[in-house]
């Protein structure tokens, strides 16, 4: 695991999707280096600093985002192109062993990807029932649930010295 920090980007509301305006994003390079079971990698590591409910697949392509909890996405094979924010939102490019830790209302949707694209998801503990809204959602109403997602006492890698807790405050 390689301790650096992460790159935090706030995204403004951009139509329906209305990302978090208090809590930025954050995109973690290289957490893990090139390794044979990421996804184990991953599980693990997110179980043991209190993330919880993880999955394994891809991220859907269409835009969408959670209104009632944050999610970490730590990508296990392959590398994609991601639009984040919405539709004309910032790309970025990721690879096996990069996260990112997005905050609720951040909205996120595949662009293009290679080479067998997975990525381990995860909610931080207490979180887990998490919600899928698209931007056929009024972001007025979900506004007040992302308003009341609590924070997540831990970074989904590094625990209680990570940078997220540096980055999120209320």
């Amino acid at each position: 695991m390689t301790k650096q920090t992460s790159t935090p980007h706030f995204l403004q509301p951009h139509g329906n999707i209305p990302n978090n305006q208090q809590l930025p994003l954050l995109v973690y390079q290289q957490v893990f280096g090139q390794s044979d079971d990421l996804v184990n990698q991953f599980k693990e590591t997110f179980k043991q600093n209190n993330w919880r409910g993880s999955w394994v697949n891809g991220v859907f392509d269409y835009h969408h985002y959670h209104s009632r909890s944050h999610e970490v996405l730590g990508v296990a094979a392959g590398s994609a192109v991601l639009i984040l924010g919405g539709p004309a939102g910032k790309e970025v490019e990721v690879k096996a062993g990069d996260m990112l830790v997005l905050p609720a209302g951040t909205g996120h949707c595949l662009k293009s990807s290679a080479s067998g694209f997975k990525v381990v998801g995860a909610y931080p503990v207490g979180q887990e029932n998490y919600d899928i809204c698209t931007e056929k959602d009024d972001p007025q109403e979900k506004k007040k649930s992302i308003a009341q997602v609590a924070l997540p006492t831990s970074d989904p890698v590094f625990g209680a010295d990570g940078p997220l807790l540096l980055h999120w405050k209320y």
